[in-house]
This record gives structure tokens, sequence and C-alpha cells, in this order.
């Protein structure tokens, strides 16, 4: 499509488009100790991570959190960082996400759409992103927050950055946001194919369902992603075929002195080990893309547990990323969202 002809004094008008964007949580720009800063204050002074009042959290998040928590946090990053590309796995996932997807969308719809992926903290920012979009020509944009599950602290904020980041434009474009996936069956058949993929047809004794934490109390206000999870484990084992109590749900990544959901992921595989299983599988249906929480807690804090306590056998699984399976997934939710755009 060509551009629309205007007045010689009048802005440029580029040709209509419907914009595709995908949007991941976020990483740092490197695992030194300014990045890891400028990353862990951008995603903890966000009240729907942490809600207590800016009066009690902040002075101790810029005093002893933010003093001590980039070094530790930049160790487990340097475990896992792609140093050939220079950025955590997360980028280099989520841009491999939205390159399948763009493929995809293309191949269905041609130059009518465009595909981009953003982060809720970091970069590239949603603001640097919907500004792109919206420059190219994007006057429909559908938003995917690659959260399986809904929850106030990922998906709710990421919708949050989008609809403030629209606050700035002159010319907002019409706006579709994407529920959650976590009990689509396309979803749940591509989990279930991830899990054979990498068991094969045993049924092992135990599959832990390790879920992203969040604070009991946030259940109790309202929130919905406990049950969505218990949700999704429940129709993973349905559709593996398997007998009730293969699947343990568990949650992880427990942050501050409040009770979170329970049972807790690491404590809970040493507890299975003390019992005499020791020969173990981990999922992680939260998580669209492999990142910290996957590749160094679970393979590392929450295998030790596992083997310090007595086990012998831990196989992680890891999560869909690019698998075709899983873009299709993310190209029929978008679909769905998609009716009279294009």
């Amino acid at each position: 499509m060509k551009p629309i002809h205007a007045p010689a004094d009048h802005p440029s008008i580029p040709p209509k488009k419907t914009g595709i964007l995908i949007a991941n949580l976020g990483t740092p720009d490197g695992y030194d100790y300014w990045s890891m800063r400028r990353y862990l204050n951008e995603f903890l002074s966000d009240r729907r991570v942490i809600d207590y009042p800016a009066w009690k959290w902040q002075p101790l998040l810029q005093g002893i959190i933010l003093t001590k928590r980039p070094f530790t946090s930049g160790k487990n990053y340097k475990l896992i960082w792609n140093e050939e590309k220079n950025e955590s796995p997360l980028m280099t996932i989520t841009r491999s996400q939205a390159e399948a997807l763009r493929a995809r969308a293309q191949a269905e719809w041609g130059d009518q759409v465009m595909v981009e992926f953003c982060m809720r903290y970091g970069n590239p920012s949603t603001q640097d992103v919907l500004d792109r979009m919206i420059k190219a020509g994007c006057q429909r944009i559908v938003f995917l927050p690659l959260y399986p599950h809904y929850a106030g602290a990922t998906s709710a904020t990421a919708n949050d950055q989008l609809f403030r980041a629209l606050m700035t434009q002159k010319w907002q474009p019409a706006l579709r946001t994407c529920e959650p996936y976590f009990d689509r069956p396309d979803y749940i058949a591509a989990l279930a194919a991830s899990v054979r993929r990498t068991l094969g047809d045993a049924v092992p004794a135990k599959l832990v369902a390790s879920y992203h934490g969040m604070p009991k109390r946030y259940l109790l206000e309202g929130d919905p992603y406990h049950c969505q999870c218990q949700k999704t484990s429940r129709l993973l084992k349905e559709a593996l075929g398997w007998p009730d109590g293969v699947i343990d749900t568990t949650f992880q990544s427990v942050f501050g002195p409040e009770e979170w959901l329970r049972p807790y992921t690491v404590e809970h595989v040493a507890e299975l080990a003390r019992q005499g299983i020791t020969d173990i599988a981990v999922i992680s249906p939260a998580f669209s893309s492999d990142c910290i929480e996957t590749l160094e807690e679970i393979n590392g804090e929450i295998r030790e547990s596992f083997e310090h306590a007595g086990g012998k056998e831990f196989t992680y699984i890891p999560c869909l990323n690019d698998d075709p399976a899983h873009v299709e997934v993310m190209l029929n939710v978008v679909r769905d969202n998609m009716g009279g755009w294009v």
C-alpha cells in the first residue's frame, strides 16, 4: 500500500495497518549493578506487584533492597546470560516468538498487519514500541500479554502500561486486549505435547506444575490467578490421560514476609524426596518463555532442594517458547480478537 497523498503543509499519513503487539515481563539490559538496579527499581516500584503504601515500601526498596539485591540478581542472570547476543534468554526467546508470529500473521494477512513485541519493564519499552507502530500506520492494535493466566501483577500491569502509553498519543488507535488463554484446548494440547516430547509415553511418579507465586491475600481480594492455575493442571492431566495424583500444583518465587499461595515449590520437591519419590519432572505452565525463574530458579534452587533431600532424577520440561504449536496458539488468540479488522 502507498502512503496517502496530502497537501504539502499536512503531516504525512502512512497506509492504514492493524498492529499485533505481544508483551512479556521484561529484562535488565545487562547483569551489572546499575543495569540490575534500574530494572529492579522499575519492577518493584509497580503497585500491581508490590501494593504496600509508598511511604512504607519505597524507603525500604531504595535503601536496603536496591543496595544489595542487584548484586545477587546480577550473579543469577550471569549464569544464564546469552553472551553471544549480550542479552537475557527472555529477550532472545521473546524476539524469536515475535518473528515467528510475524511470519505466520503476514502469511495470512499480508502487509495489512504489523507484529512487534515490547516489555513491561526495561527495553524495548511499551511506550517506544507503541510510538513506532502508530507512526507506521497502526490505527488498530491487538494487544496480547504473554501470560496464559490472568493476574493483576502480570496481565493487568501490562495493560496498564499500554493504556498509559496511549495517553501520550494525539491520535489513539482502536485497541483490543486479549483474554488469558490458560484453558484453551490448543494451549493445553501444546503443553501436553511438550510433556510427551520430554518424557515419552512414561507416566512419572510426579509431575510438578510450578506456577509463579503471589501473596495469598491477592486471591482473597479477588484475583483469579490461583483458580486458573489449578484448572490448567487439571486439563493437562486429562489431556495426557494420566490418573489423579500424578500432577501436583505448586508455586514458586516467594518474596517478602507475608504468606503466598501454597504449596511452595522449593519446599514441596524436598518433601517428595523425603517421601521416597526420587524421580520427578517439573513444568512451568504460567511462563510463556524460559527466563530467570525457570532457567536459574527451577534448574538451580529448586533442583538443589530436591537433590539435597535425597532426590535422584530431576527433569525440567522447557517452556513452550517459540515452539510452532505455541506460535499457533498465539496466532489463534490474535485471530479470535481480530474479527472485522482484516
